[in-house]
């Protein structure tokens, strides 16, 4: 089957990749300059989310089948002080995937996150309401919205706090726990951020069923399975490498961020645990894959 995969650079979409073109599909990967992958096994497109038209028009010349649409802007105080270019890219961009779907008849499922909630209350399932705060969190709901609407067959899978180990994956929070304790660096955490981490090869593997083996349409949160605040997950991550070092609770508000972060956005994955034979990872299980991957590195 001919696949793209949009922020192929990223960490879902590269993992994405990865696992798309060892299956033995035709994989085309999208994402803004050169291809930072290891080589082999795809083709690559250099196009932009926010120009328009570029990369609809990669998705037309591949004649793709189906589509993961895994790019975004993320950064979210970026996209605080960028209000129109994360719209760009996050609502136009998407805009761009689901027009390109709609005319090659092909599935799609684009990639969203649980900051669409406004983290009141923490445990949120497919079907309560969104209350976005801040650029980031709007431009994403509003593209959830332009994905189902444009695309006949769509489906949005919702992810949270993205990580990986593996050779080359951009640095996150899990991987500056490593580093910085291995250092001998202390490690500030949100103690008042509850979130869902997700193992990026697990999302992966969640969000490629989802587009090839099912019909589903409308939303699925594909995160993690442990709701957990940022301090807890830093020494499940301390603990699982062996390494001790200060930890430091700090209260969200006491840090100058320029964009709102939802202090409790853990995601029901109990419809995708159903659903799906790659279920959502508990954090034991998806931070002893974490470990491997950083072994593997070398």
């Amino acid at each position: 089957m001919r696949i793209a995969i949009t922020g192929a650079n990223g960490l879902l979409g590269g993992a994405a990749v990865g696992l798309a073109a060892a299956a033995g599909h035709d994989v085309l990967g999208i994402g803004r300059g050169p291809c930072r992958l290891p080589p082999g096994g795809l083709g690559w497109a250099d196009a932009d989310l926010a120009d328009g038209r570029s990369v609809e028009s990669a998705l037309l010349a591949f004649r793709a089948e189906a589509v993961l649409h895994a790019g975004a802007m993320t950064d979210v105080d970026g996209c605080e002080r960028e209000p129109e270019a994360a719209w760009r890219a996050n609502v136009g961009g998407t805009e761009q995937v689901a027009r390109a779907c709609r005319a090659l008849g092909a599935r799609l499922v684009a990639v969203s996150t649980d900051y669409v909630f406004d983290g009141t209350r923490g445990g949120y399932g497919e079907d309560d309401l969104p209350n976005p705060r801040g650029a980031y969190a709007r431009t994403k709901r509003c593209g959830e919205e332009a994905a189902l609407v444009i695309a006949p067959d769509a489906a949005v899978a919702r992810v949270a706090v993205v990580y990986s180990g593996r050779r080359g994956a951009k640095p996150t929070f899990a991987t500056q726990v490593v580093e910085k304790l291995s250092r001998g660096e202390a490690v500030k955490a949100f103690s008042d951020q509850v979130v869902s981490p997700t193992l990026a090869e697990s999302a992966a593997e969640m969000t490629l069923e989802l587009l090839l083996e099912h019909g589903y349409r409308g939303v699925l949160h594909t995160a993690g399975a442990t709701a957990l605040d940022r301090v807890d997950f830093a020494r499940r991550v301390a603990a699982r490498f062996g390494l001790s070092g200060e930890i430091v609770p700090v209260k969200t508000a006491d840090v100058k961020l320029l964009a709102p972060r939802p202090l409790r956005s853990g995601l029901d994955v109990s419809r995708a645990a159903a659903l799906l034979r790659s279920r959502p990872l508990p954090i034991d299980v998806a931070l002893d894959r974490f470990h491997a991957q950083w072994a593997a590195r070398g």
